[in-house]
């Protein structure tokens, strides 16, 4: 805790558009200092279509509403995975218990993002997906719909202020 306070207090930001903080599920002391330490703005929860992930996405949402923290949306993680040869999709995890969870939830579902081995080729690589030769269309669309979300959601709270 105490370094994640350091970091948070002790850089020189400078002016930032987002910043995206990464964080373990359920409502551990880091979600808790990082609320209380920078305020954010919205929180994502980000879920796998497993009951135990879901039932953690859950309590998630709960906590930050009790830290009035505004959720932005829900997305739901390792979709499944379509083989790149022949085209057949398996749900591995299962599939929708994201968006199911967020309509208990009142929430907004944003995405299902697919298990592409090419995305992580590229995130280790420093490239786009795109530019690594990958095919990876659903995902670039995913990855897209989650950050139309956040923007339209970032315009719709300026308008309000």
């Amino acid at each position: 805790m105490a370094a994640i306070r350091q970091f948070i207090n002790e850089t020189t930001w400078g002016a930032l558009d987002f910043m995206v903080v990464d964080l373990p599920p359920g409502t551990s002391d880091e979600p808790l200092s990082i609320a209380q330490d920078l305020t954010p703005d919205g929180a994502l929860i980000v879920t796998t279509p497993q009951d135990v992930a879901l039932t953690s996405s859950r309590k998630s949402v709960d906590f930050a509403r009790q830290l009035e923290v505004p959720i932005i949306g829900i997305i739901e993680n390792m979709r499944g995975y379509t083989c790149p040869t022949c085209g057949t999709h398996v749900d591995i995890f299962k599939s929708g218990g994201g968006e199911q969870s967020a309509s208990e939830l009142g929430v907004l579902f944003i995405c299902r993002v697919p298990l592409y081995a090419t995305i992580c080729e590229s995130w280790d690589s420093g490239r786009p997906i795109g530019e690594n030769g990958a095919n990876c269309l659903h995902a670039a669309e995913s990855i897209e719909g989650i950050t139309n979300s956040v923007l339209q959601f970032y315009n719709m709270r300026e308008c309000f202020t």
